[in-house]
């Protein structure tokens, strides 16, 4: 009768669940992603970082391998454009892509992991991304290539980062940008670059970009909002543009040809004012680099900074779970109750995931309602990444890949090798194709997501106790199951090592999601008395 009692509850929370995921939240629109990145000599391993949270209400939530292939001359690829689909009775928001065209295919192109934003292929080469918008004007329709695409591209075709950026140039100018703008943070095995685009203007075929290297003992954030400033060009070891990037500013009026050019001031000025963004650049550099007290209202932060001590991989997934406690800006701190003990405390019942309407009912400040605020995890997020490039590890280990499903914060991260020949089924079938169901991974995690917020005082204490300990044992058994792989390799077993690593993603692939559905049964119905 118990099995049976929980079952049911399993299947009403699934439609509870879909109901709420269709529902778009228009206060996020717009706010959606943050990537954070780290030089090679601000890691605790020596390791280059990227990453990335894609925020949003309609991406597809599975991840695959799209090996490697040869091309005949003459072959072509088709290149689609991302749109909203109609939304439809009982379905999940989504998109849907229609196809604009097509390109030629190189002779040969890389193996690279296929999430909504490819994020990292076999030679090291990774990408994290956040939209900024920039000004509108600027938007142009007379081209092919849009974000998603443009990442599939480079991941294909490039094995470091100048030459993708230098790439993404190339493409961009014979094929158009047909994108809002975008940064890509894009890292090798021995630097990270920010790239930062937009559309050339409307009925004109192009883009307008720069591109900024992160140097090698920093770390960087971008958080919806543009933040390259001062471009030299002179230096072409950190910096790269289009060749249209101080024209197009002046003859449009954005900048008067004699002041100081300012990239973000001249083409996305309004996301240097957007508290959303603003707060999350802040946060990042004040978790990494506390001893500069940052100002947290104010309107530029240094494009990247030193960090006191260096970043372990562990931190980096302690930053994206992160939601202001313990600041001034926790949704939360205004929720208030009387504990056991007479003290005032943050309610149990009371969630730093709060949509607007919410935050609106309790009359909270500094939300979705007053100022756009938002933490770095949210509950609308559909995957997060934290990419390690390493150059003192052959390319078949050194491409790492954490991925998590749903809200980071109720999340786990597992390692996934951007050689493996395959992914468990449930990680590459998308949750938007099959609605509520066991066979997409994300809707594990997003079901554990979704009660906690039910009375995340007490629930995120049990999620907590369940995810640490298995992700401290990934961590290490990433270490020692890469050890193996190496001797493989050292012994000329490549298809050995491939598999050792194949292998391991799996397993804790599938160990994570069976952890999560079984976290979602022990907390629906271990606090069902408390609701």
């Amino acid at each position: 009768m118990k099995k049976l009692f929980s079952l049911t509850l399993v299947a009403l929370l699934g439609i509870m669940v879909a109901g709420a995921q269709n529902q778009v939240d228009p206060m996020t629109e717009g706010m959606e992603c943050t990537t954070i990145t780290v030089g090679k000599k601000a890691s605790a391993d020596g390791s280059v970082m990227t990453s990335h949270t894609d925020d949003s209400h309609r991406s597809r939530t599975n991840i695959m391998v799209e090996p490697a292939k040869d091309h005949q001359k003459g072959d072509k690829q088709t290149l689609y454009k991302r749109v909203w689909a109609k939304n439809e009775p009982g379905k999940m928001a989504r998109y849907e892509d229609i196809p604009v065209g097509e390109i030629d295919q190189p002779a040969h192109t890389f193996q690279f992991l296929n999430t909504a934003y490819p994020c990292a292929n076999e030679k090291q080469l990774a990408i994290g991304e956040s939209t900024f918008g920039g000004r509108a004007e600027l938007k142009s329709d007379s081209g092919l290539i849009d974000c998603q695409r443009l990442c599939m591209l480079l991941l294909q075709r490039c094995t470091t980062a100048r030459e993708a950026i230098r790439t993404a140039g190339e493409l961009l100018k014979q094929y158009g940008w047909i994108d809002a703008g975008e940064c890509l943070t894009i890292a090798d095995k021995n630097e990270v670059w920010h790239l930062e685009i937009m559309g050339p203007g409307k009925g004109k075929l192009g883009a307008v970009w720069a591109a900024q290297r992160v140097p090698d003992d920093h770390v960087a954030v971008n958080a919806n909002a543009s933040t390259i400033r001062e471009i030299n060009l002179k230096d072409k070891d950190f910096y790269m543009a289009s060749d249209n990037v101080y024209s197009l500013a002046k003859e449009n009026g954005w900048w008067d040809g004699k002041s100081t050019f300012q990239f973000a001031y001249a083409y996305a000025p309004s996301t240097r004012t957007m508290i959303a963004c603003r707060r999350r650049e802040w946060r990042v550099f004040d978790l990494l680099a506390p001893s500069l007290h940052l100002d947290p209202n104010s309107e530029n932060y240094p494009f990247s900074v030193k960090p006191d001590s260096a970043v372990t991989v562990e931190k980096m997934m302690s930053i994206f779970k992160d939601y202001y406690e313990g600041t001034p800006y926790d949704m939360r701190k205004n929720l208030t109750v009387t504990d056991k003990d007479g003290k005032t405390v943050i309610s149990p019942m009371a969630n730093p995931f709060m949509k607007s309407d919410e935050l609106k009912l309790h009359k909270i400040n500094g939300g979705w309602n007053e100022l756009g605020e938002r933490n770095i995890a949210v509950h609308f997020t559909v995957y997060g990444t934290i990419i390690q490039c390493r150059a003192d590890m052959p390319d078949e280990v050194g491409a790492l890949c954490w991925f998590a499903l749903d809200n980071v914060a109720s999340s786990i991260y597992v390692p996934i090798y951007a050689n493996v020949t395959d992914l468990p089924m449930r990680y590459k079938t998308d949750a938007r194709e099959t609605g509520f169901s066991k066979d997409a991974a994300w809707w594990g995690f997003n079901r554990v997501g979704t009660i906690a917020c039910q009375r995340w005082g007490d629930m995120h204490k049990v999620i907590d106790k369940t995810w640490e300990p298995l992700e401290k044992e990934f961590l290490s058994g990433s270490k020692q199951i890469e050890t193996e792989a190496l001797r493989q390799l050292n012994t000329g077993n490549r298809a050995g090592a491939i598999k050792t690593l194949t292998d391991y993603t799996n397993q804790c692939g599938n160990r994570a999601v069976d952890a999560a559905w079984n976290l979602g049964d022990y907390i629906w119905t271990s606090f069902d008395g408390m609701w």
